[in-house]
Parts: C-alpha cells; sequence; structure tokens
C-alpha cells in the first residue's frame, strides 16, 4: 500500500508539472490574440474565454503541488516540522475551492469576497515559504537534501511571480470587457498590450522555474554529497 500511494503521488507530481507548464503556455499563446485590433471583437472575446478557462489548469496546480510535494517528501523518510502535513493537508482543499469557486462563479458576491483572500494567502505562503528555506539553511535540517530545500525556495517564487503578473493585468482585464461591451478605443488596446507586455517577464520567469524545479527533482543534486559523507 505504502509503495502504490508514493506512486500514485509521484504520477500527480508530473502531471502537475505537465499540465501547469502546458497550460501555462496555452494561457500566454492565447493572449497573443486577445490583445490584437486586427481580429474582431468577437473573436478577441473567444480568444479571452479560452484563455482564461487554460488559465484555471495551472491555477489548480499551484493548490495541490506544494501539498503533493511535501507528502512525497515524507514517504521518503523527511521529516516536517509538527503539524506541517495536517496544515498543508488543509491548504490544499481550501485554496483549491477558492480558486474554482472565483473562476466559475465569477463576480458573485463571495468570489469578490474570496479575492482578497487569494491574495492575501499567497503573500503569507511566499513569507512562510521564505522563512522556512532560511531557518531550514540556518539549521541544516535538510543537508542531507539540498535540492528539496532548494524546491521549496523555487515554489515561493512561483508565487511571487502570480503576484506580480496580476500588478500589470488591469488594463488587460479593463480591454476585455470593454470587448464585451461592444466597443474598445485605441487607447484600450494600447493599455492592454502594454499591461500584457509587462507582465511577460515574469510569465517566462515561470516557465523557467518550473524548468528548474523538474530538473531539481529528477538529477537531485547534492544526494551523492550527502551519501558520501555519510560514509565517513
Amino acid at each position: 500500500m505504502t509503495e502504490f500511494a508514493y506512486d500514485l503521488f509521484l504520477i500527480l507530481h508530473l502531471l502537475g508539472f505537465v499540465y501547469w507548464l502546458g497550460g501555462d503556455v496555452g494561457v500566454f499563446y492565447s493572449s497573443g490574440f486577445v490583445i490584437n485590433p486586427k481580429y474582431s471583437a468577437e473573436t478577441r472575446l473567444t480568444a479571452s474565454k479560452i484563455m482564461m478557462d487554460l488559465d484555471l489548469i495551472p491555477r489548480i496546480c499551484m493548490t495541490l503541488m506544494l501539498t503533493i510535494g511535501a507528502t512525497l517528501a515524507s514517504m521518503q523518510g523527511v521529516d516536517h516540522y509538527p503539524g506541517q502535513m495536517i496544515a498543508l493537508w488543509i491548504l490544499s482543499p481550501v485554496w483549491l475551492f477558492m480558486v474554482l469557486y472565483m473562476h466559475f462563479k465569477h463576480g458573485s458576491p463571495l468570489a469578490k469576497t474570496l479575492a482578497p483572500i487569494d491574495t492575501w494567502l499567497r503573500r503569507v505562503l511566499i513569507a512562510g515559504i521564505a522563512a522556512s528555506v532560511v531557518y531550514t539553511l540556518y539549521t541544516g535540517r535538510l543537508a542531507d537534501t539540498p535540492w528539496l530545500t532548494a524546491k521549496v525556495g523555487l515554489f515561493g517564487l512561483l508565487i511571487l511571480c502570480g503576484v506580480m503578473i496580476r500588478r500589470y493585468l488591469p488594463d488587460y482585464i479593463a480591454g476585455i470587457q470593454a470587448l464585451a461591451k461592444g466597443s474598445i478605443t485605441d487607447e484600450e488596446n494600447v493599455k492592454m498590450a502594454a499591461g500584457l507586455k509587462s507582465a511577460k517577464p515574469w510569465v517566462l520567469f515561470i516557465w523557467f522555474i518550473v524548468f528548474l524545479e523538474a530538473v531539481l527533482g529528477v538529477v537531485k543534486p547534492g544526494n551523492e554529497m550527502a551519501q558520501f559523507a555519510g560514509l565517513f
């Protein structure tokens, strides 16, 4: 049962990586059609719907990956702080519910309430992960698995990238709303494109970080050195 559970979580971890990166690439590609004034308003709105539906996939992956990764580490004998796994297993379903509700019930009173809570939660996670990484490095608690500490730190950066992208999207979203109303000005088109351009570096950074996460998970650099040191 333990081996089966480990294989199951490993598969979920791999699927999370694949769908996160694949979905994010799809979102970025479709966003280019939304800002192109050469297309009709109907075409651009269709592209925006495709983009928003695709964007749900990476956001779902983000809500689950921290818990799945921590569970895998625990199965491999990595100790966690007291109560940490319980907190993580509460975090995932709560965060997932928030993301799904805000997507499917967008504009509802509860969705508007959840939006700032979601932003607050992401900031807390960034701070918590940063503090955890610093403490881990200071105490040497995961000296045998340095790659795991790096993966946790990089996950915090992924959340940060998402927060930063949101800072540049108001004009982009305003453009979509203008398209939905049936009219969009040249100025709104320019602002829309500028907002997407400003967010682009953070999107590319996400792709790079997810790639690094995959490399660390496969190569596990530092394991060999730790095993060698344990012989003496």
